[in-house]
């Protein structure tokens, strides 16, 4: 890496990190979950938010979008909502000449970030519409492709999965995630001041403090970080070591998981690695850094068997169990 590119890189961590201090002075407490959906973002990959209703998570995400300079459609999943309602439609028109003809109408989706609210509420067909946006950046209506806008994001929010009128992801919609996010319920501290900050007349407004353009710039950056062959061997460890059948998987893997994470749970750990790597101003990504991306980036590719679901084991703890495992591994040798 060339002093060009450490300049380069310095300049766009210091503009991702001023667009965080923006907006945590608006949004209280959750640092963690901030952290983890500007690392999504850096690495060009959208995010899942799971929480309890009224935790924050869509306000939070309506605030990252004003805290950025792109455009910005909210859809709230229901069971009668129809994938037309997301991509858009064809429908039929007159022209100049007074004659009929197909117009594209063009959906929420085409947008920089789109905010699927309560994305479980749908029913899994609704959902499936999705699927193209996120893996491609593109939509297809009636065989004819059409690209979505650059930076494009689909920040998603859920609510757990045993609440009522909840329905489960696919799970070809999961992978899609690069990170699924917990958001956790406020500390008595932050409850106290998000009353202080909302129950009044005097508003907070955020303006925008990054554009579309410096976006894509960041996830430039963020990809030139480099990754040492041991440590990109490690990453591989991790991931394999999510199968039941692998040698350093633990016995709680064994016991209770169906499969584990496939290629693209490693491609998004060394993306998500890479980006923490870059925001804590370091030229390369560490094993710390690993560490860190694993629980939002594998809780969510991890399949328990009938035996894990029946004792309600958290696939957090499967992934902790995981990484302990290989670092042995790893010290032993």
């Amino acid at each position: 890496m060339n002093s060009v590119q450490e300049s380069q890189i310095q300049v766009a961590r210091e503009q991702l990190e001023a667009t965080k201090n923006t907006i945590q002075t608006f949004i209280v407490g959750q640092k963690d979950a901030l952290n983890q959906i500007l690392w999504s973002m850096a690495a060009g990959g959208h995010a899942l938010l799971e929480g309890l209703p009224g935790v924050g998570k869509t306000m939070m995400i309506r605030t990252i979008s004003e805290a950025m300079e792109l455009t910005f459609s909210r859809v709230q999943f229901t069971p009668d909502l129809m994938p037309s309602d997301i991509t858009g439609t064809m429908m039929i028109e007159p022209n100049e000449m007074g004659k009929q003809q197909f117009i594209f109408h063009k959906g929420p989706v085409f947008t920089n970030i789109v905010l699927a609210d309560e994305i479980n509420r749908a029913t899994p067909k609704t959902q499936s519409a999705l699927l193209e946006a996120m893996g491609e950046k593109t939509v297809t209506v009636f065989g004819e492709t059409k690209e979505l806008p650059a930076p494009f994001f689909v920040l998603a929010t859920q609510n757990p999965i045993d609440l009522e009128g909840t329905y489960p992801l696919p799970e070809a919609q999961m992978d899609r995630f690069i990170c699924k996010i917990n958001i956790t319920y406020p500390t008595k501290e932050e409850l106290k001041t998000i009353v202080e900050r909302t129950v009044t007349d005097n508003q907070q407004e955020i303006s925008p403090v990054i554009t579309g353009v410096e976006v894509l710039e960041i996830q430039k950056a963020a990809a030139n970080i480099l990754v040492a062959e041991d440590i990109l061997d490690i990453a591989v460890t991790f991931i394999m070591a999510t199968h039941p059948d692998h040698e350093l998987a633990p016995e709680s893997i064994k016991n209770y998981v169906r499969f584990g994470a496939g290629p693209r749970g490693l491609q998004s750990l060394v993306k998500i690695a890479k980006v923490r790597a870059f925001m804590e101003g370091r030229f390369h990504v560490s094993i710390g850094d690993l560490k860190q991306a694993a629980l939002p980036v594998l809780r969510h590719r991890i399949f328990l068997n009938f035996e894990g679901e029946a004792t309600g084991i958290t696939t957090d703890t499967l992934i902790l169990d995981v990484i302990e495992s290989v670092t042995n591994a790893i010290q032993r040798t």
